[in-house]
């Protein structure tokens, strides 16, 4: 297994943006950790999805797609656990 490489959609970053500033820093190490081990402990697999798997951090959580293939894992939403699954 190698080191994969972070992929962030621009929906995501706007969602990063908007949250607290003391939230923010904790968020991204969470993410930088999925380059080296893209399903760490606690991480669930998503229903309706081959590949979309969330991490929590605190009270947010943080849904995103791995490509084992290309080693690219593709953040797609950052927001707090009550609003993260409705679309």
């Amino acid at each position: 297994m190698g080191i994969y490489q972070i992929d962030w959609k621009p929906s995501a970053l706007r969602e990063l943006k908007r949250l607290d500033r003391q939230t923010i820093p904790r968020i991204v190490a969470a993410v930088e950790t999925l380059s080296s081990t893209p399903f760490p402990t606690g991480v669930k697999k998503l229903h309706g999805g081959e590949s979309t798997y969330r991490i929590r951090v605190g009270n947010y959580r943080v849904i995103y797609e791995v490509f084992s293939r290309r080693l690219v894992i593709v953040i797609t939403r950052v927001r707090h656990r009550n609003d993260v699954y409705r679309k």
